[in-house]
C-alpha cells in the first residue's frame, strides 16, 4: 500500500490502483446516516400510508352523508 500524499486515511492499493479508505470512524458514520435515512424513508412513507387511509376513510364519510 501506498501513502495518498495529503490524506492521511488514504492508501493507493499497488496492484488495482484503487484508493483505500482506512478510516473506520467516518465508514461507521456513512452507515449510520444510511440506517437514519432508511428508518425516515419508512416513517414519511408509513405516514403517506396513513394519511391516504384518512383520506379514504373522510371520502367515505362524505358520500355517505349524500
Amino acid at each position: 500500500m501506498i501513502k495518498v500524499q495529503g490524506h492521511p486515511n488514504l492508501y493507493r492499493d499497488e496492484n488495482s490502483g484503487a484508493i483505500i479508505n482506512f478510516d473506520n470512524q467516518a465508514y461507521n458514520q456513512y452507515v449510520n446516516s444510511l440506517h437514519n435515512r432508511e428508518v425516515q424513508k419508512n416513517e414519511i412513507d408509513k405516514i403517506k400510508a396513513d394519511i391516504n387511509e384518512i383520506k379514504s376513510l373522510l371520502k367515505e364519510i362524505v358520500n355517505g352523508s349524500k
